[in-house]
Protein backbone atom coordinates (compact mmCIF):
# COMPACT_ATOMS: atom_id res chain seq x y z
CA UNK A 1 0.00 0.00 0.00
CA UNK A 2 1.51 3.48 -1.25
CA UNK A 3 -1.36 5.86 -1.85
CA UNK A 4 -4.05 6.80 0.50
CA UNK A 5 -6.75 9.37 -0.21
CA UNK A 6 -8.49 11.11 2.45
CA UNK A 7 -11.81 12.77 2.00
CA UNK A 8 -12.86 15.71 3.88
CA UNK A 9 -10.11 17.97 5.36
CA UNK A 10 -12.05 19.49 8.39
CA UNK A 11 -11.01 18.73 12.06
CA UNK A 12 -10.69 14.76 11.41
CA UNK A 13 -9.48 14.30 8.18
CA UNK A 14 -6.90 17.28 7.54
CA UNK A 15 -4.65 15.65 10.74
CA UNK A 16 -5.42 12.46 9.51
CA UNK A 17 -4.19 13.23 6.15
CA UNK A 18 -0.88 14.98 7.22
CA UNK A 19 -0.13 12.10 9.89
CA UNK A 20 -0.51 9.40 6.95
CA UNK A 21 1.40 11.41 4.92
CA UNK A 22 4.19 11.82 7.50
CA UNK A 23 4.41 8.28 7.92
CA UNK A 24 5.44 7.52 4.23
CA UNK A 25 2.80 7.00 1.97
CA UNK A 26 1.65 9.32 -0.75
CA UNK A 27 -1.56 11.51 0.18
CA UNK A 28 -4.09 13.04 -2.15
CA UNK A 29 -6.15 15.34 0.36
CA UNK A 30 -10.08 15.48 -0.78
CA UNK A 31 -12.69 18.37 0.29
CA UNK A 32 -15.37 20.36 -1.80
CA UNK A 33 -14.55 23.56 -0.54
CA UNK A 34 -12.09 24.99 -2.80
CA UNK A 35 -10.86 27.48 -0.48
CA UNK A 36 -9.80 25.00 1.82
CA UNK A 37 -7.93 23.41 -0.78
CA UNK A 38 -5.90 26.25 -1.85
CA UNK A 39 -5.58 27.28 1.58
CA UNK A 40 -3.75 24.15 2.42
CA UNK A 41 -1.71 23.77 -1.29
CA UNK A 42 -0.02 27.24 0.03
CA UNK A 43 0.73 26.08 3.21
CA UNK A 44 -1.76 27.47 5.20
CA UNK A 45 -4.35 25.23 7.48
CA UNK A 46 -7.58 26.56 8.28
CA UNK A 47 -7.48 24.57 11.55
CA UNK A 48 -5.91 26.84 15.21
CA UNK A 49 -4.97 23.24 16.32
CA UNK A 50 -1.30 23.04 18.10
CA UNK A 51 1.32 21.74 15.70
CA UNK A 52 -1.05 21.60 12.16
CA UNK A 53 1.20 23.99 10.47
CA UNK A 54 4.91 22.67 10.91
CA UNK A 55 3.21 19.33 10.01
CA UNK A 56 1.60 20.60 7.05
CA UNK A 57 4.56 22.41 5.98
CA UNK A 58 6.44 19.19 6.67
CA UNK A 59 4.50 16.71 4.27
CA UNK A 60 4.05 19.35 1.54
CA UNK A 61 8.45 19.88 1.72
CA UNK A 62 8.58 15.96 1.77
CA UNK A 63 5.94 16.05 -1.65
CA UNK A 64 3.87 13.51 0.27
CA UNK A 65 0.53 15.63 0.87
CA UNK A 66 -1.19 17.93 -1.94
CA UNK A 67 -5.39 18.91 -1.55
CA UNK A 68 -7.30 18.17 -4.38
CA UNK A 69 -11.32 18.85 -4.92
CA UNK A 70 -11.52 15.36 -6.70
CA UNK A 71 -9.95 11.97 -5.44
CA UNK A 72 -7.71 9.98 -7.68
CA UNK A 73 -6.89 6.06 -7.35
CA UNK A 74 -5.25 4.87 -4.66
CA UNK A 75 -4.94 1.62 -2.73
CA UNK A 76 -6.81 3.18 0.44
CA UNK A 77 -9.51 5.40 0.95
CA UNK A 78 -10.27 7.57 4.41
CA UNK A 79 -13.76 9.07 4.63
CA UNK A 80 -13.66 11.93 6.80
CA UNK A 81 -16.54 13.90 6.24
CA UNK A 82 -19.36 15.57 8.33
CA UNK A 83 -22.35 13.52 9.00
CA UNK A 84 -24.63 16.41 9.53
CA UNK A 85 -27.96 15.62 12.00
CA UNK A 86 -31.06 16.48 10.83
CA UNK A 87 -33.06 18.09 14.18
CA UNK A 88 -36.39 17.14 12.81
CA UNK A 89 -36.20 13.15 12.63
CA UNK A 90 -33.78 12.97 15.22
CA UNK A 91 -31.25 10.53 12.68
CA UNK A 92 -28.14 11.06 10.98
CA UNK A 93 -27.84 12.44 7.43
CA UNK A 94 -25.63 10.35 5.51
CA UNK A 95 -26.18 12.12 2.43
CA UNK A 96 -21.93 13.27 2.42
CA UNK A 97 -20.82 10.12 3.52
CA UNK A 98 -22.85 8.40 0.33
CA UNK A 99 -21.43 11.46 -1.85
CA UNK A 100 -18.02 10.14 -0.97
CA UNK A 101 -18.96 6.91 -1.61
CA UNK A 102 -19.83 7.27 -5.24
CA UNK A 103 -16.47 9.85 -5.43
CA UNK A 104 -14.49 6.72 -5.13
CA UNK A 105 -16.53 4.41 -6.88
CA UNK A 106 -14.52 4.67 -10.09
CA UNK A 107 -11.37 4.15 -8.65
CA UNK A 108 -12.09 1.08 -6.29
CA UNK A 109 -10.82 -2.69 -7.78
CA UNK A 110 -8.72 -5.40 -6.52
CA UNK A 111 -10.19 -5.17 -2.75
CA UNK A 112 -9.11 -2.18 -2.19
CA UNK A 113 -9.33 -0.36 1.33
CA UNK A 114 -12.29 1.79 2.15
CA UNK A 115 -12.03 3.03 5.60
CA UNK A 116 -15.04 5.13 6.95
CA UNK A 117 -14.04 7.26 10.08
CA UNK A 118 -17.19 9.76 10.00
CA UNK A 119 -19.61 9.03 13.03
CA UNK A 120 -22.80 6.53 11.84
CA UNK A 121 -25.32 5.14 13.13
CA UNK A 122 -24.78 1.34 13.81
CA UNK A 123 -25.19 -0.99 10.98
CA UNK A 124 -25.50 2.00 8.58
CA UNK A 125 -21.62 0.80 6.68
CA UNK A 126 -23.27 -2.55 5.83
CA UNK A 127 -27.34 -1.13 5.42
CA UNK A 128 -26.11 1.84 3.84
CA UNK A 129 -22.82 2.51 2.31
CA UNK A 130 -21.91 -1.06 0.36
CA UNK A 131 -25.37 -0.90 -1.51
CA UNK A 132 -23.68 2.80 -2.69
CA UNK A 133 -20.69 1.08 -3.81
CA UNK A 134 -22.50 -2.25 -5.21
CA UNK A 135 -24.97 -0.14 -6.99
CA UNK A 136 -21.75 1.12 -9.15
CA UNK A 137 -21.25 -2.43 -10.34
CA UNK A 138 -18.62 -3.03 -7.67
CA UNK A 139 -18.48 -6.11 -5.69
CA UNK A 140 -17.96 -6.12 -1.66
CA UNK A 141 -14.47 -8.46 -0.97
CA UNK A 142 -13.68 -8.47 -4.46
CA UNK A 143 -13.35 -4.82 -5.84
CA UNK A 144 -13.45 -3.46 -2.01
CA UNK A 145 -13.56 -3.64 1.69
CA UNK A 146 -15.22 -1.52 4.03
CA UNK A 147 -13.71 -0.93 7.05
CA UNK A 148 -14.67 1.34 10.33
CA UNK A 149 -12.64 3.16 12.47
CA UNK A 150 -13.98 5.67 14.19
CA UNK A 151 -12.23 8.83 15.15
CA UNK A 152 -11.12 9.28 18.55
CA UNK A 153 -9.93 12.86 19.25
CA UNK A 154 -10.77 16.00 20.68
CA UNK A 155 -10.48 19.42 19.25
CA UNK A 156 -7.22 21.39 20.40
CA UNK A 157 -6.01 18.46 21.50
CA UNK A 158 -6.25 16.17 18.01
CA UNK A 159 -2.52 15.59 16.76
CA UNK A 160 -1.36 13.64 19.85
CA UNK A 161 -4.73 12.10 20.39
CA UNK A 162 -4.83 10.74 17.13
CA UNK A 163 -0.97 9.34 17.68
CA UNK A 164 -1.61 8.05 21.62
CA UNK A 165 -5.17 7.16 22.01
CA UNK A 166 -6.22 3.48 21.41
CA UNK A 167 -8.14 2.81 18.15
CA UNK A 168 -10.96 0.20 16.59
CA UNK A 169 -10.85 -1.03 13.72
CA UNK A 170 -14.19 -2.80 12.80
CA UNK A 171 -13.46 -5.05 9.00
CA UNK A 172 -15.44 -7.81 7.33
CA UNK A 173 -12.33 -9.88 7.33
CA UNK A 174 -8.88 -10.84 8.01
CA UNK A 175 -7.29 -9.15 5.30
CA UNK A 176 -8.98 -5.90 5.34
CA UNK A 177 -8.31 -5.74 9.24
CA UNK A 178 -4.43 -6.17 8.90
CA UNK A 179 -4.21 -3.92 6.12
CA UNK A 180 -6.10 -0.96 8.03
CA UNK A 181 -3.89 -2.38 11.28
CA UNK A 182 -0.71 -1.65 8.86
CA UNK A 183 -2.23 1.73 8.04
CA UNK A 184 -3.18 3.09 11.28
CA UNK A 185 -0.20 1.45 13.05
CA UNK A 186 2.48 3.79 10.74
CA UNK A 187 1.56 6.92 13.59
CA UNK A 188 -0.91 5.34 15.80
CA UNK A 189 1.29 4.24 18.79
CA UNK A 190 -1.80 3.78 21.11
CA UNK A 191 -3.14 -0.09 21.11
CA UNK A 192 -5.17 -0.90 17.83
CA UNK A 193 -7.89 -3.22 18.64
CA UNK A 194 -9.91 -5.54 16.01
CA UNK A 195 -13.86 -6.41 16.12
CA UNK A 196 -16.15 -6.74 13.47
CA UNK A 197 -17.93 -3.70 11.42
CA UNK A 198 -21.03 -3.52 13.73
CA UNK A 199 -19.34 -3.44 16.94
CA UNK A 200 -16.98 -0.67 15.75
CA UNK A 201 -19.79 1.30 14.73
CA UNK A 202 -21.78 0.84 18.02
CA UNK A 203 -18.72 1.50 20.21
CA UNK A 204 -18.36 4.99 18.76
CA UNK A 205 -21.88 5.80 19.55
CA UNK A 206 -21.36 4.21 23.00
CA UNK A 207 -18.67 6.41 24.18
CA UNK A 208 -20.44 9.62 23.23
CA UNK A 209 -23.63 8.48 25.20
CA UNK A 210 -21.56 7.05 28.11
CA UNK A 211 -20.45 11.62 28.62
CA UNK A 212 -23.99 12.60 27.74
CA UNK A 213 -25.98 10.33 29.82
CA UNK A 214 -23.10 11.13 32.81
CA UNK A 215 -22.80 15.10 31.97
CA UNK A 216 -26.98 14.64 31.73
CA UNK A 217 -26.80 13.07 35.94
CA UNK A 218 -24.89 16.43 36.81
CA UNK A 219 -26.84 18.67 35.18
CA UNK A 220 -29.98 16.88 36.60
CA UNK A 221 -28.48 16.93 40.04
CA UNK A 222 -27.19 20.61 39.57
CA UNK A 223 -30.85 21.81 39.43
CA UNK A 224 -32.10 19.31 42.73
CA UNK A 225 -29.37 21.52 44.26
CA UNK A 226 -30.45 24.66 43.72
CA UNK A 227 -33.77 23.41 44.65
CA UNK A 228 -32.88 21.91 48.00
CA UNK A 229 -30.30 25.16 48.19
CA UNK A 230 -26.84 23.37 48.49
CA UNK A 231 -23.93 24.29 46.14
CA UNK A 232 -23.81 20.56 43.37
CA UNK A 233 -19.90 21.57 43.19
CA UNK A 234 -18.91 20.70 45.96
CA UNK A 235 -21.50 17.65 46.82
CA UNK A 236 -19.69 16.36 43.45
CA UNK A 237 -16.33 16.59 44.13
CA UNK A 238 -17.09 14.90 47.61
CA UNK A 239 -19.07 12.15 46.10
CA UNK A 240 -16.16 11.60 43.62
CA UNK A 241 -14.06 11.14 46.64
CA UNK A 242 -15.64 7.00 46.53
CA UNK A 243 -13.60 4.96 44.56
CA UNK A 244 -16.31 3.91 42.34
CA UNK A 245 -17.90 7.07 41.65
CA UNK A 246 -16.89 9.95 38.46
CA UNK A 247 -19.70 11.97 38.39
CA UNK A 248 -18.81 14.87 35.57
CA UNK A 249 -18.97 18.52 35.82
CA UNK A 250 -22.69 20.12 34.71
CA UNK A 251 -23.01 23.14 32.54
CA UNK A 252 -25.40 24.89 30.25
CA UNK A 253 -25.69 21.96 27.82
CA UNK A 254 -23.58 19.86 25.88
CA UNK A 255 -22.40 20.74 22.36
CA UNK A 256 -19.71 19.76 19.35
CA UNK A 257 -20.19 17.55 16.57
CA UNK A 258 -20.53 14.26 18.80
CA UNK A 259 -21.86 14.53 22.59
CA UNK A 260 -24.92 16.39 21.46
CA UNK A 261 -25.45 14.02 18.21
CA UNK A 262 -24.82 10.68 18.72
CA UNK A 263 -26.65 9.33 21.22
CA UNK A 264 -29.91 9.80 19.07
CA UNK A 265 -28.39 7.17 16.39
CA UNK A 266 -29.24 5.03 19.03
CA UNK A 267 -33.08 5.93 19.30
CA UNK A 268 -33.78 4.82 15.36
CA UNK A 269 -34.30 1.01 15.83
CA UNK A 270 -36.71 -0.84 18.09
CA UNK A 271 -35.11 -1.48 20.89
CA UNK A 272 -35.73 0.96 23.94
CA UNK A 273 -33.94 3.89 24.26
CA UNK A 274 -35.55 5.69 27.37
CA UNK A 275 -32.25 6.44 29.40
CA UNK A 276 -30.68 8.27 25.90
CA UNK A 277 -33.62 10.00 25.41
CA UNK A 278 -34.15 11.22 28.49
CA UNK A 279 -30.10 12.44 28.66
CA UNK A 280 -30.09 13.90 25.78
CA UNK A 281 -33.73 16.04 27.41
CA UNK A 282 -32.28 17.03 30.03
CA UNK A 283 -29.33 18.39 28.29
CA UNK A 284 -31.12 20.04 25.81
CA UNK A 285 -33.24 22.36 28.35
CA UNK A 286 -30.63 23.44 30.12
CA UNK A 287 -29.82 26.72 28.10
CA UNK A 288 -33.49 27.57 29.08
CA UNK A 289 -32.82 26.77 32.96
CA UNK A 290 -29.99 29.57 31.98
CA UNK A 291 -32.53 31.89 30.92
CA UNK A 292 -34.51 31.27 33.71
CA UNK A 293 -31.48 31.97 36.16
CA UNK A 294 -31.18 35.54 34.62
CA UNK A 295 -34.86 36.26 34.79
CA UNK A 296 -34.59 35.61 38.74
CA UNK A 297 -31.29 37.81 39.39
CA UNK A 298 -32.43 40.72 36.46
CA UNK A 299 -34.48 43.74 37.50
CA UNK A 300 -35.25 45.14 34.23
CA UNK A 301 -37.01 43.83 31.04
CA UNK A 302 -35.99 43.46 28.40
CA UNK A 303 -31.74 43.30 29.65
CA UNK A 304 -29.02 43.39 27.76
CA UNK A 305 -26.75 40.47 27.88
CA UNK A 306 -23.19 40.05 27.59
CA UNK A 307 -23.00 35.97 26.73
CA UNK A 308 -19.36 35.32 27.11
CA UNK A 309 -18.47 32.11 24.98
CA UNK A 310 -19.89 31.33 21.81
CA UNK A 311 -17.92 27.89 22.05
CA UNK A 312 -19.34 24.34 22.74
CA UNK A 313 -15.93 23.78 25.35
CA UNK A 314 -13.59 25.61 26.55
CA UNK A 315 -10.30 26.65 24.88
CA UNK A 316 -11.42 25.09 21.55
CA UNK A 317 -12.79 27.08 18.42
CA UNK A 318 -15.27 25.15 17.58
CA UNK A 319 -18.80 26.29 18.27
CA UNK A 320 -20.87 23.31 16.53
CA UNK A 321 -23.80 22.70 18.29
CA UNK A 322 -22.67 25.00 20.94
CA UNK A 323 -25.28 25.20 24.07
CA UNK A 324 -24.49 29.16 23.55
CA UNK A 325 -26.36 29.55 20.64
CA UNK A 326 -28.97 28.13 21.99
CA UNK A 327 -29.22 30.37 25.03
CA UNK A 328 -28.66 33.47 22.71
CA UNK A 329 -31.76 32.05 20.52
CA UNK A 330 -33.57 31.75 23.52
CA UNK A 331 -32.43 35.67 25.01
CA UNK A 332 -33.61 36.91 21.49
CA UNK A 333 -36.64 35.14 21.55
CA UNK A 334 -37.56 36.78 24.96
CA UNK A 335 -36.89 40.28 23.15
CA UNK A 336 -33.63 40.85 24.96
CA UNK A 337 -29.84 42.53 23.30
CA UNK A 338 -27.35 40.15 22.99
CA UNK A 339 -23.32 40.84 22.36
CA UNK A 340 -21.03 38.00 22.43
CA UNK A 341 -17.31 37.64 23.36
CA UNK A 342 -15.28 34.55 22.37
CA UNK A 343 -11.58 35.40 21.92
CA UNK A 344 -11.03 32.04 21.19
CA UNK A 345 -13.39 31.94 18.12
CA UNK A 346 -12.56 33.95 15.63
CA UNK A 347 -15.71 34.20 13.65
CA UNK A 348 -18.84 32.89 13.17
CA UNK A 349 -21.84 32.66 10.65
CA UNK A 350 -24.46 33.97 13.01
CA UNK A 351 -23.41 36.31 15.79
CA UNK A 352 -20.46 39.21 15.49
CA UNK A 353 -17.64 38.98 17.85
CA UNK A 354 -17.17 41.74 19.99
CA UNK A 355 -14.40 43.06 22.14
CA UNK A 356 -14.38 42.61 25.80
CA UNK A 357 -15.46 46.17 26.69
CA UNK A 358 -17.92 46.72 23.80
CA UNK A 359 -19.54 43.50 24.64
CA UNK A 360 -20.63 44.50 28.49
CA UNK A 361 -21.13 48.05 28.24
CA UNK A 362 -24.40 48.79 28.82
CA UNK A 363 -25.29 44.99 29.78
CA UNK A 364 -26.85 44.20 32.43
CA UNK A 365 -25.71 40.49 33.00
CA UNK A 366 -23.01 38.08 31.82
CA UNK A 367 -23.05 35.27 30.96
CA UNK A 368 -20.06 32.88 31.34
CA UNK A 369 -21.18 29.64 28.50
CA UNK A 370 -17.88 28.71 28.03
CA UNK A 371 -15.18 27.83 30.32
CA UNK A 372 -11.95 29.32 28.53
CA UNK A 373 -9.21 29.59 30.59
CA UNK A 374 -8.98 33.24 29.66
CA UNK A 375 -12.36 34.37 31.81
CA UNK A 376 -11.15 32.90 34.71
CA UNK A 377 -8.96 35.72 34.84
CA UNK A 378 -10.95 38.50 33.83
CA UNK A 379 -10.71 41.73 36.05
CA UNK A 380 -14.34 42.56 36.78
CA UNK A 381 -13.23 46.02 38.51
CA UNK A 382 -12.73 46.94 35.30
CA UNK A 383 -15.90 45.62 33.79
CA UNK A 384 -18.11 47.29 36.77
CA UNK A 385 -18.17 50.73 35.26
CA UNK A 386 -18.94 49.89 32.11
CA UNK A 387 -22.20 48.07 32.84
CA UNK A 388 -25.66 49.09 33.58
CA UNK A 389 -25.85 46.54 36.25
CA UNK A 390 -23.59 44.26 38.03
CA UNK A 391 -24.61 40.39 37.45
CA UNK A 392 -22.75 37.60 36.35
CA UNK A 393 -24.00 33.91 35.97
CA UNK A 394 -21.39 31.23 35.86
CA UNK A 395 -22.34 28.12 34.25
CA UNK A 396 -19.11 26.78 34.11
CA UNK A 397 -17.71 27.05 37.78
CA UNK A 398 -14.58 29.07 36.65
CA UNK A 399 -14.75 32.65 38.16
CA UNK A 400 -13.64 33.22 41.21
CA UNK A 401 -16.72 34.15 43.42
CA UNK A 402 -15.26 36.42 46.07
CA UNK A 403 -13.38 38.47 43.75
CA UNK A 404 -16.53 39.27 41.40
CA UNK A 405 -18.38 39.94 44.08
CA UNK A 406 -15.85 42.30 46.00
CA UNK A 407 -16.26 44.78 42.48
CA UNK A 408 -19.69 44.88 43.09
CA UNK A 409 -21.24 42.06 41.01
CA UNK A 410 -24.10 39.75 42.27
CA UNK A 411 -22.88 36.83 41.22
CA UNK A 412 -25.06 33.16 40.89
CA UNK A 413 -23.25 30.25 40.32
CA UNK A 414 -25.51 27.20 38.15
CA UNK A 415 -26.43 24.32 40.62
CA UNK A 416 -25.68 26.43 43.78
CA UNK A 417 -28.43 27.12 45.55
CA UNK A 418 -29.39 31.44 45.86
CA UNK A 419 -28.90 30.64 49.75
CA UNK A 420 -27.16 28.14 50.77
CA UNK A 421 -28.92 25.99 53.69
CA UNK A 422 -27.19 25.31 56.37
CA UNK A 423 -24.01 26.59 55.99
CA UNK A 424 -20.94 25.75 58.34
CA UNK A 425 -20.24 29.14 60.11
Amino acid sequence: MKRVCVLGLGHIGLPTAILVAQSGYQVVGVDTDENIVRMLNNGISHLQEAGIDILLENVRNSGSFCAKKEPEEADAYIIAVPTPFDEDSKQADLRWVRSAMHMISPFLRDCALVIVESTIPPGASERVLVPVLETAGLKSGKDFNLVYCPERAMPSNLVSEMVYNDRIIGAPNKTSANAARTLYSSFVKGAIHITTVRTAEMCKVIENTYRDVNIALANELALIAEDVQIDIWQAIELANKHPRVNILRPGPGVGGHCIAVDPWFLCTGNAPSDLVRAARTINDRMPDHVIAIVKQIVNIDPPNIAVFGIAYKGNVDDYRQSPSLRIIELAEDQGWSVKVYDPIVKKTRDYPLLKLEEAVRDSDCIIIATDHDVFSNINPTALAPLMRHTNVIDTRNILDKEKWQKAGFTHRLLGRGAKLANEIS
